[in-house]
């Protein structure tokens, strides 16, 4: 290989010397050289002979790997017409910690079978000192035999909650792909997706997959294997949840041969440049703690939204708020938790965290950009297992022995987009306004609120980094997490020392905020059991689906055993317009029908221009399902809480909405001028059968008389929230949350 091509450009636009491939930083001005490998997706595409360029940046490694050389130029994306190509990454971005994510095309000359490759960053691959050599990580079936019983089954466990989301987006032909199926360690990764036909693979297929891994698993769970295998096989377990709800078993009883400890450190920091300090974190920063001797552990990191409206005291009203909610969820014994249940209730702690500091804005009378938020990130170690929890943009890494993973997805308005299918990330961080928050905890109820809760299998030594933007901006952890924090699980540096350096990278790399972080240390001792699991499969009606806080009715945790019923959540307060005479409400729902129809009409102009529309997050559900039984209605005789369906495309104020659109009135109002007797619905667009995954939710509000030309069926009305029955909803109807510019 030439050694003229083996060098690497600065990405510093200052500077853009040229390095060697051995070099972690720049020569010239000590900036850190990302290596950005990516993989050239294609069916027996062959990018080149190692040593070639292409594109005048990217260095061919071997058939199918690439290194970009000029990581600090944009990589060319394709264009808005392919996109629907490659939807399927970008939708899934939420599981990008097992799913690659797009970062750019290759323009290939006319005459070649392929018009263009695409490539994909951060694949499943290891490189040696050279920078030259590179090896895939290994088939998820070959490094099987060399696994631990407990991280066969976390495998599983992983692959069985990504086929539900990959099956969605028709990809699940992923997940039984041997070639595609990698492992990373204790984590599973894909090589690339890999398309369905026209007859999609079910669970019955993935069971036969399965069923190949038996023979080679561990004594304590290879009768396990074989059972989960066959009852997939035979339709017993017909669904995600309940195999889920079947390996959970299985890891719980495992779990008891793996003995944790965890160690905690917090630290705080005004920063360089910033007059106050409106983050906030839990422990107390620089405190130190321990499990064991203490009982339990939690770490919390917040980053206030405010200024000197209040961003401190909302930071730290939401530390003191979800602190006394989690320290009554540990009060309960691990054997008694139930984990769908856990998530909802770590929901539901976000949840009054973000009541109480709205709350204290309605109080003080505070609108719009007054009104004081934070953004939340916590991590909560169980047992095996490491729950988090989050809202804005304050992150989680997770960095074990093999990388470093950001296991948050931003709430901001570039994530949305990429969700959306608008653009890939690379592209949509460009934008103005992309690191824009699009939810914070107390900008409004938590109706409209939608926390993240996560948790992740832990068979092996890890840290967590949790953070404030203060550090995270710029891809300072990226750059520095090997030379920093891989240290602690080496047992090179001690975590306190290592916090207290990571604020002091922060503050001279960064500097232009408040730096806020939490480190966790999760060690593990574990060995095999001598048991042989069996497998038995649970009744999971009564459960939850995962992160279901907003759906107004279910079980947690709190509320008892998960066979109790369910707590009905009470009806809110009457609202302030329903206190004013009837005089007055009249001009003002006028005033606010004028406003949300113009409002309405320029975000789906927007969309029709494929723009993302302000204010609006993706969401991820399928067609709303009913649970009592339909009835057929006429729209003249519409109710509140009704659904229709419009069967046919439709064009509305110059915009296209597709067939099969599911909308849930909101209200009906006559129209008093001209008095005509004619009605006005206001709708809120639930789904699309044709796009299940991501979704916009919005509203709209339409003339009776025009309504009854659309094909339209009325399929039940009085149901409770059908729009909110699915799948969880996230959509941010505040578009009032931003925070200062975002230097990304």
């Amino acid at each position: 290989m030439e050694n003229d091509a083996a060098t690497l450009y600065c990405p510093n636009e200052a500077c853009l010397a040229a390095n060697p491939l051995t070099h972690k930083f720049c020569q010239r001005c000590s900036t850190p050289l990302p290596k950005r490998y990516l993989w050239a997706v294609g069916d027996g595409l062959s990018v080149g002979k190692p040593g070639d360029v292409l594109a005048d940046r990217y260095l061919v490694i071997s058939k199918s790997v690439v290194l970009d050389k000029k990581p600090g130029v944009l990589p060319q994306s394709p264009e808005v017409d392919n996109l629907q190509d490659i939807k399927a990454y970008l939708r899934l971005i939420p599981y990008s910690l097992n799913v690659p994510q797009v970062y750019g095309i290759i323009p290939l000359p006319e005459g070649q079978s392929h018009k263009e490759i695409l490539l994909l960053e951060q694949p499943p691959l290891t490189a040696d000192s050279s920078g030259l050599q590179v090896q895939l990580c290994s088939q998820l079936n070959i490094a099987w035999r060399d696994a631990t019983s407990m991280r066969q089954l976390n495998w599983l466990w992983q692959i069985a909650n990504l086929w539900q989301p990959l099956k969605s987006e028709g990809v699940a032909t992923s997940l039984i792909d041997p070639h595609v199926l990698r492992v990373e360690g204790s984590l599973v990764r894909l090589l690339e997706l890999r398309f369905d036909a026209s007859t999609a693979p079910g669970l019955p297929e993935l069971g036969a997959f399965w069923q190949k891994l038996q023979s080679e698993s561990k004594p304590a769970i290879a009768e396990f294997v074989h059972q989960v295998s066959n009852f997939l096989i035979q339709g017993k377990i017909n669904s995600a949840e309940i195999l889920i709800a079947v390996l959970d078993q299985g890891l719980a009883e495992l779990g008891r041969a793996q003995t944790p400890t965890i160690k905690i450190v917090t630290k705080t920091d005004t920063g360089p440049t910033r007059q106050r300090n409106e983050d906030a974190c839990y422990p107390a920063s620089g405190t130190v703690l321990s499990k064991p001797p203490q009982a339990s552990a939690l770490a919390i990191v917040c980053d206030g939204i405010g200024g000197h409206q209040g961003g401190n005291v909302a930071s730290n009203l939401a530390i003191e708020t979800i602190h006394q909610q989690i320290q009554q969820l540990t009060n309960v014994p691990y054997d008694h938790i139930e984990p769908s249940l856990l998530l909802a209730d770590l929901d539901n702690a976000a949840a009054v965290a973000n009541d109480r500091i709205s709350q204290r804005n309605d109080s003080e009378n505070r609108q719009a950009r007054q009104r004081m938020g934070t953004t939340l990130v916590m991590a909560l170690p169980i047992a095996h297992e490491i729950y988090i929890t989050h809202v804005g943009d304050s992150r989680a890494y997770w960095i074990n022995r093999q990388g470093c993973y950001q296991v948050t997805l931003d709430d901001d308005v570039a994530s949305r987009e990429v969700r959306l299918g608008y653009a890939i990330y690379r592209e949509a961080v460009q934008q103005g306004g992309a690191g824009s928050l699009v939810q914070a905890l107390g900008m409004s109820p938590s109706n409209s609120l939608h926390p993240t809760s996560q948790r992740f299998i832990l068979d092996e030594d890890a840290i967590f980094l949790l953070t404030s933007d203060g550090l995270s901006d710029f891809d300072r952890v990226e750059d520095y997490w090997e030379t920093e924090i891989l240290p602690i699980l080496h047992g090179e540096d001690d975590i306190v020392q290592v916090a207290d350096k990571l604020v002091e990278l922060a503050n001279t790399k960064n500097g232009h905020d408040n730096v806020t972080l939490a480190l966790l240390h999760y060690k593990v001792k574990y060995c095999e059991p001598e048991l042989t699991l069996k497998a038995v499969i649970p009744d999971i009606s009564p459960l939850p689906s995962a992160n279901a806080v907003t759906q107004g009715l279910q079980p947690t945790l709190l509320e008892g055993s998960p066979d109790k019923k369910t707590k009905i959540i009470p009806e809110s307060q009457p609202t302030a317009i329903a206190k004013l005479p009837l005089n007055l409400i009249v001009p003002l729902v006028l005033v606010i029908i004028a406003g949300s129809l113009g409002y309405w009409m320029m975000q789906m102009r927007n969309v029709s221009q494929g723009k993302s529309p302000s204010g609006l997050l993706p969401t991820k559900t399928v067609p709303p399902t009913v649970s009592t039984p339909v009835t057929e209605r006429s729209l003249t005789n519409l109710q509140g809480k009704s659904v229709i369906k419009i069967e046919r495309e439709f064009i509305l104020n110059e915009v296209t909405f597709p067939q099969d659109s599911y909308w849930q009135v909101i209200n009906t109002q006559p129209i008093p001028q001209p008095a005509t007797g004619d009605l006005l619905v206001n709708l809120r667009l639930c789904s699309r059968t044709t796009e299940p995954l991501p979704l916009i939710e919005t509203q709209a509000s339409i003339q009776l008389s025009q309504l009854q030309t659309f094909e339209v069926s009325v399929l039940a009305s009085n149901i409770e929230n059908p729009c909110d029955s699915v799948s969880k909803q996230t959509s941010a109807p505040n578009d009032d949350i931003s925070t200062e510019s975002d230097p990304r």
